[in-house]
Formats: C-alpha cells, sequence, structure tokens
C-alpha cells in the first residue's frame, strides 16, 4: 500500500468539482483503496481564493460523512494560487486566478480547512520575505515549492523559513529553459535539503530523466505522486479539473 501526496481525484471524479458529493467521494475513495492506496492528500489547485475557502469548507464536510473517506483523505494540499504566473511556470493553472503569497489568505484557507490543510504548494519568489511561507511553517503545514522559477537564493531563502519539499520536478517549468541555471537544476543541487516529488507515469518525465532525476537526488530524498485527477482508473472520455474540461483520448 503507498500514500499518495498528490491526488486531484480519481475514477471519474473530480475532486475540485463543486457538484461534488459524499456518495462520489467515498466511490473514488474506494477505488484508490482498490488499486493499493493506503491513503492520500486531496489535492485543490488554483481558484479564486474565495471559492477554495468554500471548497475547503465543503470537503470538510463531506469528509466527515464516510469513515473511509476519512481513512482515505488524511487531510489536504493546496497548490496554487500562489505560484508563477508565468506562461510555462503556471501550466494549466488559471491565470485569472493566481495571485501573489499573503498571510491573510493562507489564513483563511487554513482556518476554511479546519486543520486539515498539510501541504500548500507555492512560488517562493511569489512570496515577499517568505512571509507566508513562515507562517505556514509555523501553524504546522508542510510547503513545497513547484510551477516557480525562484533563484536559488530564493530556494535558500525560502528553506530558511520552511520550505521542505519541491512539487512535481520536471514538470510546471517551460519545455525551454537555460541548460545550466534552471528550476530543475537550482532543486537537485538542494536535494539534502529539500524532498523531491515525481510524477513516475514516464509521461510528465520520460523514465530515462527521470531516473537521471532520482539517481542525482538519491532515492531516499525522492517522493513518487501521481498528481492523479479524474480520469485516473478509467478509459478514456470527458472530464473536468475544476474550471479546466479534459478530453482523454483512446
Amino acid at each position: 500500500m503507498s500514500f499518495d501526496l498528490q491526488v486531484n481525484g480519481y475514477g471519474g471524479v473530480d475532486f475540485n468539482s463543486n457538484a461534488l458529493t459524499s456518495a462520489s467521494l467515498e466511490s473514488a475513495c474506494l477505488q484508490l483503496q482498490q488499486d493499493g492506496v493506503s491513503g492520500c492528500l486531496l489535492t485543490l489547485i488554483t481558484d479564486d481564493t474565495g471559492a477554495l475557502e468554500s471548497r475547503l469548507k465543503r470537503l470538510v464536510s463531506l469528509r466527515e460523512s464516510s469513515e473511509l473517506v476519512r481513512q482515505m483523505i488524511v487531510g489536504f494540499h493546496i497548490e496554487g494560487p500562489f505560484i508563477n504566473e508565468t506562461t510555462g511556470f503556471r501550466g494549466t493553472h488559471p491565470l485569472e486566478h493566481i495571485v501573489p503569497a499573503k498571510i491573510d489568505a493562507a489564513k483563511s484557507l487554513l482556518e476554511a480547512g479546519n486543520g486539515l490543510v498539510r501541504l500548500v504548494t507555492l512560488a517562493p519568489e511569489r512570496d515577499p520575505g517568505f512571509a507566508t511561507t513562515r507562517f505556514l511553517s509555523e501553524n504546522g503545514v508542510r510547503i513545497a515549492a513547484g510551477h516557480c522559477d525562484a533563484s536559488l537564493e530564493e530556494l535558500r531563502g525560502a528553506i530558511d523559513a520552511g520550505l521542505s519539499l519541491f512539487t512535481h520536478l520536471g514538470n510546471g517549468c517551460p519545455l525551454s529553459l537555460d541548460r545550466h541555471d534552471n528550476i530543475i537544476q537550482r532543486a537537485l543541487s538542494l536535494r539534502d535539503e529539500l524532498w523531491l516529488c515525481f510524477i513516475a507515469d514516464g509521461v510528465h518525465v520520460p523514465f530515462f530523466a527521470l531516473k537521471n532525476y532520482m539517481d542525482a537526488a538519491g532515492l531516499e530524498r525522492c517522493i513518487i505522486v501521481t498528481d492523479a485527477i479524474a480520469p485516473a482508473g478509467l478509459g478514456p472520455g470527458r472530464f473536468s479539473l475544476g474550471q479546466i474540461e479534459l478530453e482523454i483520448g483512446a
């Protein structure tokens, strides 16, 4: 059995959907369990902060309705909205809802999560003075860098403030990067201070590159995540990821 830090949905169920029900959430959790997952962090992606707060409150309530859901979803991972808005770095996150990190916004999200927010992914270069990173760390939340282009100095400053992970290294960045000074190389150079997460499906990162990254990081510093979305565990069809409509082909 395994634990997954990043699950956006599963078995046709989108965890970022406002139409999520207790029955659909339990169904997704049951399928995750049957497929070998012992627990996970339900992951919410960038949206209007008010919408994220409402979604978190609803998820807290839905989680209480089922013992299986409580067992499988041990907390929440908020990926955004405090990420780099630049094309390539933001990935599929909606540009209109990406904002600089602010303590007040982070505090509201933590309150809405009722103590269940375990991990927040943000861009250190969009966190002035690393104040939000420090606030989250002081409140028992793990912080990951991701969808970012932080300099080596910014990463080190964020580590001093509480940063301890890097979300899906090798993704959330442009196809074209400086051959030497890029976010992947910077993160790998800090492998003794950061846990490095990878999506190990051979698609997000080709297996030959994944092997190189993991050899450089050392297996003991690597975490494998799925970053699963609603189509995971199913065949072709139409699905959603929050506001994003997806069509999965054969």
